[in-house]
C-alpha cells in the first residue's frame, strides 16, 4: 500500500509541476514590458540619416613617433573626417607626448582642428597643458606638431609651477638647440612672476 502510495505521488508530481512551471513563464511573460519596434524606428532613422550627413568616428585614438624620438598618443571623444571645404576635426581631445629624455606632457582640449598636410594640430576651445616638471598652464589656443615635438601657445599664457604663478604672452615646448636630447619649456612675450618660495 505504501508503495502504490508513493507511486501516485511521483505520478502526479510528473505532472504537477512542470505544469506549474509553465504557468510561472506564461505569467512573466504577460506582466513584462512589450517592447514596440515601430516605436524605436523614427530614432534610428534620425540617427542614420545624421551619420550619414556628418560622419564622424566615436572614441579614435592614434600613436605614433615623432622624427626626434618622442611618444605621441591623441584621443578624442568624437572626430570628424577632413571635407573638400573644411579640415579634420575633433572633440573633447587628449594629447600625450612623452619626449627621449624623459619628459611628460599632457594637454586637454575642447576642440581641434587637423591640419594633415602641414602635420599640425590646432588645439582650441580652453586648452590645459600638464607637465612631468610640475607646471599647469591655461591657454585659448596651442598649435601642436605631429611630425616633431613641439607645442607652441598663439596667445597669453596662466600657470602655476614649482617657481610660483606667472603670466606670459606666449610659451613653449621644443627640442633644446643648445643640449642634444633635452627638451625646454620657454615662457616669452613678456613674463609676470609671482616668485612663491618652497612653493
Amino acid at each position: 500500500m505504501a508503495v502504490d502510495r508513493h507511486t501516485r505521488v511521483v505520478g502526479w508530481l510528473k505532472v504537477a509541476l512542470p505544469l506549474t512551471a509553465l504557468a510561472v513563464l506564461a505569467t512573466l511573460f504577460l506582466l513584462s514590458d512589450r517592447i514596440d519596434p515601430d516605436a524605436a524606428l523614427p530614432y534610428a532613422e534620425f540617427d542614420i540619416e545624421d551619420r550619414a550627413r556628418e560622419p564622424r568616428m566615436t572614441a579614435p585614438s592614434y600613436a605614433g613617433t615623432t622624427s626626434d624620438g618622442a611618444s605621441l598618443v591623441l584621443k578624442a571623444e568624437t572626430a570628424r573626417p577632413a571635407a573638400p571645404d573644411a579640415p579634420a576635426r575633433a572633440q573633447e581631445l587628449l594629447l600625450e607626448l612623452a619626449t627621449p629624455d624623459g619628459g611628460r606632457t599632457e594637454v586637454r582640449a575642447a576642440a581641434a582642428e587637423i591640419d594633415q598636410d602641414r602635420r599640425k594640430l590646432v588645439l582650441s576651445g580652453g586648452v590645459t597643458i600638464s607637465t612631468g616638471t610640475g607646471y599647469r598652464m591655461e591657454t585659448a589656443e596651442v598649435l601642436a606638431h605631429m611630425d616633431r615635438s613641439g607645442l607652441e601657445s598663439t596667445g597669453e599664457v596662466t600657470a602655476t609651477g614649482p617657481a610660483g604663478d606667472l603670466r606670459a604672452g606666449g610659451m613653449t615646448i621644443s627640442q633644446d638647440n643648445r643640449t642634444a636630447g633635452a627638451y625646454v619649456l620657454v615662457f616669452n612675450r613678456g613674463v609676470r612672476l609671482v616668485y612663491r618660495p618652497g612653493g
